[in-house]
């Protein structure tokens, strides 16, 4: 791969540019939660079921992603992530006219591969074009799209969706996507060597990167068994409603502060007590979240806990995947984008049993619970980082 590297500011463009297609991803990833109610009863399905919507998503994506990396693997990323793009909006489409929870599953499913083509390699990318002092902050600009997508994306798109019924915020998400797919012409051209499904696969049998790849699933799960049923457990109807929006905007300004600061703290303190810290923080929150739920000014309190410390988790585990791959580095980080979306579906498939058998009440509890086993998850794997080969990007 012949790359030059880019200047501060051309790489800053760049990294935005990446950053707009993972907005649009985040809005999506969210916007459903805060209106799960209002899906459940359109496509006449109970919410636990309407909840495994957010599960087919990520489904896709995680057995999607190795199989469109190898089908692309010597095409142009600006082509793969625009196809993608292009790919999820259809997706959209599906879910916005269907008129089943059928359709709507199938219009996810073909989201969640478009998303897959899209995310992957949106931070494969960015991983190439750093140098590796700077890393993990072009990793942390081209997730703070997710971040950005809290914060104004996914309320503004509630919002739309109480308004207007629960399909325009998803016509409002098409219309972002067109808009995230012209942008990715103005990408540099990258062409990352080609490697076989093997090749790929073959890193689940290296224990190491299986550790770390099975603790990127566990450190998402926590956080979407409690944000995909947002809306059930904080009230969906009269005040609560008002509720969840309040709710979503102080998670998302939380989120895009603490995504500022992840970047920099990787980098100067590496990125397992980053984890440490962001774990232990959401274990408080949610104990706090289950204490004082009645109490809707703590509640937000806890949710700004939440939501401060959401990025701590990712943002540094893709520099330790990043890292442990070596001369495959770009196959893990893209394998980790696969097994971020196992976690999310797993935690948002915990989230629906919690609801269907015991209530929103209890979905606190299992999370701080989640969070707990992956603390202990965190410091088994921590000689990981110590026995890594040198991170040379394939």
């Amino acid at each position: 791969m012949e790359l030059r590297e880019p200047s501060n500011n051309r790489l800053t463009l760049q990294l935005c540019l990446l950053a707009a297609g993972t907005f649009v991803l985040g809005v999506d990833g969210f916007v459903l939660a805060g209106l799960l109610p209002a899906v459940a009863a359109d496509l006449h399905v109970g919410i636990p079921a309407a909840g495994q919507l957010t599960t087919a998503f990520a489904l896709a994506y995680a057995i999607g992603s190795p199989i469109i990396a190898t089908v692309t693997g010597r095409l142009d990323r600006r082509t793969v992530l625009g196809v993608g793009m292009v790919v999820f909006l259809v997706g959209m489409v599906a879910q916005a006219v269907g008129p089943t929870f059928g359709t709507v599953l199938a219009g996810r499913v073909v989201a969640g591969l478009g998303a897959a083509a899209f995310q992957a390699n949106a931070f494969a990318v960015a991983g190439v074009l750093a140098p590796p002092e700077r890393r993990a902050r072009a990793l942390a600009v081209v997730g703070a799209g997710v971040a950005l997508a809290t914060v104004a994306g996914v309320p503004f798109g509630v919002l739309a969706g109480q308004v207007l019924g629960w399909r325009a915020a998803l016509w409002l998400i098409v219309a972002l996507a067109a808009v995230a797919a012209a942008l990715t012409v103005l990408l540099p051209r990258v062409v990352l060597p080609a490697v076989p499904l093997r090749t790929r696969l073959a890193l689940f049998g290296n224990p190491r990167m299986l550790a770390l790849l099975v603790l990127t699933a566990l450190l998402v799960i926590p956080q979407f068994a409690v944000v995909a049923y947002v809306a059930p457990l904080l009230g969906s109807d009269g005040p609560g409603a008002s509720r969840v929006l309040v709710a979503l905007v102080v998670f998302g300004v939380a989120f895009v502060i603490g995504n500022r600061l992840v970047g920099h703290l990787v980098d100067r303190f590496g990125s397992v007590p980053v984890q440490v810290v962001g774990l232990s923080v959401s274990l408080v929150a949610l104990l706090g979240l289950w204490a004082v739920r009645p109490a809707p000014a703590a509640t937000l309190v806890a949710f700004a806990l939440f939501g401060l410390v959401g990025s701590f988790q990712v943002i540094p585990q893709q520099n330790r995947v990043f890292a442990a791959g070596g001369p495959v580095a770009t196959v893990a980080l893209g394998l980790n984008g696969s097994m971020i979306y196992v976690g999310s579906g797993l935690g948002a498939a915990l989230g629906g049993g919690v609801v269907a058998t015991a209530g929103t009440a209890a979905l606190a509890p299992v999370a701080a619970g989640a969070v707990v086993v992956t603390l202990v998850a965190v410091a088994l794997t921590r000689r990981v980082d110590r026995t890594a080969p040198s991170p040379t990007p394939a």
